[in-house]
C-alpha cells in the first residue's frame, strides 16, 4: 500500500485542503420547533432550575442552542457534499481517526417556543498539519449560523482533530512515562495540556499562584465551578473569584484500567471532588492506591507539577487511610 506522504505530499494536500475553506458544510431545518418538554427533559439532565426556564413564558437555556439542529438518532440532516469530500479526502491521506476539540458559541437572542429553527454551516478554516500526541493531522473548524423564525439568533463553531493515529502505543513507551501522581510527589508526568480560554483562564490563573479559585455570583451569591461567563441560577454576567478552603470529599469516581493511554499510568482513579463549599469538580486523589479510593473518603487539596512545569490542582487522601 502506498504511504498516504506519497499520494498526497503535505504541501499539496494543505493547498487542496484550503481550497474547500468557505463552502458549505451543510443547511437544514430543525425536526422539531422550539419546545418546552425539551426544554424541561434538558434541565432535568443538568439539573438547572432556573425559574426562567419554566412557567407560562419559558426561554430555552442559551446551551441548547445547538440541540434543536440535531438530527437524533437517524444521523444528521443536510450535511453538504463539499464536506463529505473534506473527510474523506483527509481519510484517504491516512488521516482516518477523529477527536473533537472544541466548540464555541455565541448568543444573540433569546428562544422561545414555537420558534421554527434553520442553520446553515461553512467550512470555516482547515489548518496546517499538526503533530498532536494523539498523531498528526488537521484540524477543521466549521461555524454554523442558527436562525429562530429567520432572525440570527447565535453562532456555534465546532473543530474537530482528522488525523492518522500514532502507529502503536508500544512505541510512544519506548520512553518509559513517570508513575503516576499517586505519591503526590512532584514529577514529570506527561499529560494533555488544559484548555485555557477566556471564560476559564482566571481558575488557571489561581492555580499558578497555588489557589483553588471558583466563582461567587455576585447577584444572589450561588457558588459554582466549573467556571462560567454567567450565573446558571439568576442568569447574571457579574461574578467575584473567591478561594476554596482546599477540603472536600469523594462523591464519586471510577478507576481506569483500559484504553491505556501514554500520558497516564493505569490504573488510575478519576474522581468528583465535593468540595466544602459545595460544589464540585473532577480531579485525582494522591496519596492512595485506586483500590482503596472510597465514596465519601475526606480529601484536602495540593498542587503536582508535571512535565513542561504545568501545575495542577489534585486531591491527596488522609495519611492513615493511604497508609493501610
Amino acid at each position: 500500500m502506498d504511504d498516504p506522504e506519497d499520494v498526497y505530499p503535505p504541501l499539496k494536500l494543505l493547498e487542496k485542503l484550503k481550497s474547500y475553506e468557505g463552502r458549505p458544510a451543510g443547511s437544514g431545518r430543525g425536526r422539531d420547533p422550539v419546545n418546552a418538554p425539551m426544554i424541561r427533559h434538558w434541565c432535568e439532565a443538568m439539573g438547572d432550575t432556573n425559574p426562567a426556564y419554566a412557567g407560562a413564558d419559558p426561554i430555552a437555556p442559551s446551551t441548547m442552542l445547538q440541540a434543536w439542529t440535531m438530527g437524533g438518532l437517524s444521523g444528521p440532516v443536510g450535511r453538504a457534499a463539499a464536506y463529505a469530500e473534506l473527510l474523506d479526502l483527509l481519510d484517504s491521506a491516512g488521516c482516518t481517526a477523529v477527536v473533537a476539540t472544541e466548540c464555541e458559541q455565541e448568543y444573540l437572542r433569546p428562544l422561545r417556543p414555537g420558534n421554527v429553527i434553520t442553520y446553515d454551516a461553512v467550512i470555516e478554516s482547515v489548518s496546517p498539519r499538526k503533530t498532536t500526541k494523539l498523531g498528526t493531522g488537521h484540524f477543521v473548524t466549521t461555524r454554523m449560523d442558527v436562525r429562530a423564525d429567520g432572525e440570527l439568533a447565535g453562532t456555534h463553531r465546532f473543530r474537530i482533530l482528522k488525523y492518522a493515529p500514532a502507529k502503536t502505543y508500544a512505541s510512544t513507551k519506548t520512553q518509559e512515562p513517570a508513575k503516576s501522581d499517586r505519591t503526590g510527589a512532584e514529577g514529570n508526568t506527561a499529560r494533555p495540556r488544559p484548555v485555557v480560554n477566556r471564560d476559564n483562564a482566571g481558575f488557571w490563573d489561581g492555580v499558578a499562584r497555588r489557589k483553588l479559585l471558583i466563582q461567587r455570583c455576585d447577584a444572589c451569591a450561588a457558588l459554582r465551578f466549573p467556571w462560567l461567563p454567567g450565573c446558571g441560577g439568576c442568569g447574571s454576567p457579574e461574578w467575584t473569584a473567591v478561594e476554596a478552603s482546599g477540603a472536600g470529599t469523594v462523591f464519586s469516581y471510577v478507576v481506569m484500567h483500559h484504553p491505556p493511554f501514554p500520558a497516564f499510568d493505569p490504573p488510575y482513579a478519576v474522581v468528583l471532588i465535593e468540595l466544602a463549599e459545595g460544589v464540585r469538580m473532577i480531579s485525582n486523589v494522591t496519596r492512595v492506591a485506586p483500590e482503596r479510593v472510597r465514596i465519601g473518603m475526606p480529601v484536602e487539596l495540593e498542587f503536582v507539577r508535571v512535565d513542561g512545569g504545568q501545575l495542577l490542582p489534585v486531591f491527596r487522601a488522609p495519611a492513615a487511610r493511604a497508609a493501610r
